[in-house]
């Protein structure tokens, strides 16, 4: 796996998304279409940089992606400007979309380096926002 590739500027794993998992797979493109109101042959997504930043279930144009090729950095953290509002956390929608981690992936990507990241905390951080109780 092409772990640089595969994970958003913004620090969001495309790898663990399951547009890019529906590769494929009839049956899963078949229940995100249904989910998201579109053929089931657009139910698959080659990931943030394999698509320029127009990921097909974001509802608006990504910001984050433009600019980091333009200041050409691979992950925001490396940016001077890192964080900025492209990578503010909102509620609308926060239960069902990952956008609230990036900075937190983005400064663990920083802290563990991509590789492991990837390998050992990536799923975990989405299993811990979506499904575990809230606490401090």
């Amino acid at each position: 796996m092409d772990y640089e590739h595969m994970t958003a500027p913004c620090g969001l794993p495309c790898f663990e998304c399951a547009l890019y998992r529906a590769e494929g797979d009839r049956e899963k493109q078949s229940r995100i279409a249904d989910a998201l109101g579109i053929p089931p042959e657009k139910a698959v997504c080659a990931g943030c940089r394999g698509q320029k930043g127009d990921c097909i279930h974001n509802t608006m144009p990504c910001n984050v992606y433009p600019c980091a090729e333009e200041k050409g950095v691979k992950f925001c953290f490396e940016c001077p400007d890192f964080p900025c509002d492209y990578l503010h956390p909102y509620a609308d929608k926060a239960a069902v979309v990952p956008h609230n981690t990036k900075v937190f992936n983005l400064c663990l990507i920083k802290k563990m380096g991509l590789e492991e990241w990837a390998g050992k905390k990536a799923k975990s951080v989405i299993r811990r926002y979506f499904m575990d109780d809230w606490k401090l």
